[in-house]
C-alpha cells in the first residue's frame, strides 16, 4: 500500500497565471497565519508533502507553490528561471492573487534565496522567514575565520554542467528514464540526504516523477544558468546581511553539497535570528527527512501570530 506521504493527489492543487503562466501550488486552512513554503532543487511542492496538513493543523494557511519550470506549473513566458523571476512570481501569486499583506516565508536550496530575495525586496511583506540548508551571501568580514564556508568541491560538478553547459547535458538525458535517473541520484548516490532517508517505497519515484518531462527538467537549470551568465539573469538578485527580518535557521548536517558551516554563516547573514539549530540525521531535504522538528519549530517561532488561531 502507497502512503499518502507519496500520494500526489493527497492535496488539491491550484493555479493562477499573475506573470503569463500558470501557477500551481496547494493552499490549506485559508485563513490561517499566511505561511509560503518554497522549494529547491532538484525538488517541486511535494518535497512538503509531509508538513503541510501538521502546519495547516497548528493554525497556518500553508501555500506551497511550484516555481516556474518546475512540477505542475508552467514555463516562464520570458525564458527566465532565475531567483529574481521566481521571487517576482511569488510576490504576485501570495500577495496580489491571494490578498495576503503580510506572510511567513519558509524553505532551503532554491528556494533560500528565493525567500530572501523577497525578505530585502519587500520589507514590509515578510513577517518572518524559517531558512534551511540555503545558498548564503558571501559576507568577507564577518565570515573571515569562520571554517567551512565553501561547499565541497567533490560535490560541485553537478553545478558547473548544469550553469555551463545546460543545454548539453538536456541533449545527454534524451529519455524520461534517463532524466529520472539522473534526478535520482540526488536523493540517494551522492549523498545529500542523510543515508536512508528515501528509501521509503516509491519515495525516490515520487519526487523524480516531475522532472521526466525534458522541457521542465531544461527550465529547472536556470537557477545554476543564472550564476555563470547574465544573459540568463531577468535582474539582479537580492542576497546581502539582512538584520530586520527575524529568521530562524535549522541546518541538516548531514548534507554533502551546502557549506558545512550553513549554521555560523547564517547566524552571520541574519542580525536577528533564532538558533541555529542542528537536526540530527537530516541531510538537505529538511522537510521530509526532520517533518516533526520543522513543524514544531515552524509552530512555535510563529507562536505569538498563531494565538488564537
Amino acid at each position: 500500500m502507497v502512503g499518502t506521504h507519496v500520494d500526489p493527489a493527497r492535496f488539491a492543487v491550484h493555479a493562477a497565471s499573475p506573470r503569463g503562466f500558470a501557477q500551481a501550488y496547494v493552499r490549506e486552512n485559508v485563513g490561517g497565519v499566511p505561511l509560503v513554503c518554497v522549494h529547491g532543487w532538484p525538488e517541486t511542492k511535494r518535497v512538503f508533502w509531509k508538513v503541510i496538513e501538521p502546519l495547516a493543523d497548528a493554525g497556518f494557511e500553508v501555500i506551497v507553490p511550484d516555481l516556474r519550470g518546475f512540477g505542475d506549473s508552467g514555463l516562464g513566458p520570458d525564458g527566465f528561471h532565475d531567483v529574481a523571476s521566481h521571487s517576482r512570481d511569488l510576490y504576485a501569486l501570495v500577495h496580489d492573487v491571494l490578498g495576503h499583506d503580510r506572510v511567513v516565508l519558509l524553505g532551503g536550496d532554491l528556494g533560500g534565496p528565493v525567500i530572501q530575495d523577497l525578505a530585502l525586496r519587500h520589507p514590509e511583506w515578510v513577517d518572518r522567514m524559517v531558512l534551511f540548508n540555503s545558498p548564503l551571501p558571501y559576507l568577507k568580514d564577518a565570515m573571515a575565520t569562520i571554517v567551512g564556508t565553501r561547499p565541497p568541491l567533490e560535490a560541485a560538478d553537478y553545478f558547473l554542467r548544469q550553469g555551463t553547459d545546460p543545454d548539453g547535458l538536456a541533449v545527454d538525458l534524451a529519455t524520461p528514464d534517463q532524466r529520472r535517473r539522473y534526478i535520482a541520484t540526488f536523493y540517494t548516490s551522492r549523498f545529500w540526504a542523510h543515508p536512508g532517508a528515501f528509501t521509503g517505497a516509491g519515495e525516490v519515484d515520487f519526487h523524480t516523477e516531475p522532472f521526466a518531462d525534458g522541457a521542465k527538467l531544461r527550465a529547472s537549470f536556470g537557477g545554476y544558468e543564472s550564476a555563470f551568465n547574465a544573459a540568463a539573469r531577468s535582474e539582479p538578485t537580492l542576497l546581502a546581511q539582512n538584520d530586520h527580518t527575524r529568521t530562524l535557521v535549522l541546518f541538516g548536517p548531514s548534507d554533502h553539497v551546502i557549506y558545512p558551516a550553513f549554521d555560523r554563516m547564517a547566524a552571520a547573514v541574519f542580525g536577528d535570528h533564532v538558533g541555529p539549530f542542528l537536526l540530527r540525521d537530516c541531510g538537505h531535504f529538511v522537510p521530509w527527512e526532520a517533518p516533526h522538528a520543522l513543524v514544531s519549530g515552524t509552530t512555535m517561532f510563529c507562536g505569538d501570530l498563531l494565538v488564537g488561531r
